[in-house]
């Protein structure tokens, strides 16, 4: 195909006209990366490939629209019986899912989650309900798992240690024993 039979292919598109076609085409893509064990997609990947799949393209940033597209995908998973399938979707920079993995929770339920590790290890679990759903290859002992990116993070903040301080005596100001009880000194 000539460059310019592909530009007649595509159609450039305002997003809410493209967003039925975009949430079909996310669904299916979505399917897909579940089906490949341990299997993500960044948000602009996903972004493209609606468009591409679609030939409904917009010249809008993915920022300013995808989220739209995977808040209808949470309800139709949640409609549909399946395992949350936007929690295949990260960013590309930290394999986070980011503050909008909270429109799944919401749907089911369940308050936001504040905490980034939380939510991680949230979305971990609902990533590997998606692999035991579409994947024929899940290991029967698999354990939900972070992306690689967001491992590291991980295993970076859950390996700090946060030594105990003992208190101060408020009279004397000599550090107490950190097992507790009266201030030896003033005592």
């Amino acid at each position: 195909m000539t460059q310019g039979a592909e530009s007649i292919a595509q159609q450039f598109v305002g997003i809410n006209q493209g967003k039925a076609a975009w949430a079909k085409e996310a669904l299916d893509v979505l399917r897909t990366t579940a089906s490949r064990y341990n299997g993500t997609v960044t948000y602009s990947r996903l972004a493209d490939e609606i468009q591409q799949r679609s030939q409904f393209y917009t010249k809008s940033q993915a920022r300013n629209w995808i989220g739209r597209i995977l808040r209808i995908v949470v309800k139709q998973c949640h409609e549909d019986g399946l395992p949350p399938l936007t929690s295949m979707v990260v960013h590309k920079d930290d394999g986070q899912v980011g503050v909008g993995y909270d429109e799944v929770l919401i749907v089911a339920g369940l308050s936001p989650i504040q905490d980034q590790l939380e939510r991680e290890d949230h979305a971990a679990a609902a990533r590997l309900a998606c692999y035991r759903r579409f994947c024929s290859s899940v290991p029967d002992d698999a354990t939900p798992t972070l992306t690689p990116q967001m491992q590291s993070v991980a295993n970076r903040r859950r390996g700090r240690t946060i030594e105990p301080t003992a208190p101060v005596c408020p009279l004397c100001h000599i550090q107490m024993p950190l097992a507790g009880g009266p201030c030896p000194t003033c005592d």
